[in-house]
């Protein structure tokens, strides 16, 4: 079983906390490392290249969207960038898209997702919360 490491960016530390209990149960996953606002999310995510980026849009220095061009720049095409937001509307998620996320999850999404979701476009997939109904396209 290949491991998939996980680099965790959410300017709130209990959702961070919590994500990290949530995904150490998973044998597949690996939390690498945790990011407090987007450029450190960008700076870590050069450092430590991650297979996946779970980004949250919302954070302090730069936000979410800024930083999902920055972090492209700086890993290699590996790496993936999964969006966990408070923001629902479909329009977030297209732009995130847009500028290159292969995944978004709301926070209101089930919390199982989550793994699901990364394990998704860990293998190739584009994954993006049921609750947005996009018509997904490829970059």
């Amino acid at each position: 079983m290949n491991t998939i490491t996980v680099l965790i960016a959410d300017d709130h530390a209990i959702v961070r906390e919590g994500l990290r209990a949530l995904l150490a149960t998973e044998p597949d996953i690996q939390i690498v490392g945790e990011a407090t606002n987007g450029q450190q999310a960008v700076a870590l995510s050069h450092k430590l290249v991650p297979d996946i980026v779970l980004l949250d849009l919302s954070m302090p220095l730069l936000n979410g969207m800024d930083a999902i061009p920055r972090i492209q720049q700086c890993t290699t095409a590996s790496t993936k960038i999964l969006i966990l937001s408070t923001y629902s509307d479909p329009a977030y998620a297209r732009h995130a898209q847009s500028l290159g996320a292969s995944g978004y999850l709301s926070k209101q999404s089930d919390i199982h997702l989550i793994a699901t979701a990364i394990r998704s476009i860990h293998s190739g997939d584009l994954y993006f919360s049921p609750t947005h109904h996009l018509t997904v396209q490829c970059p």
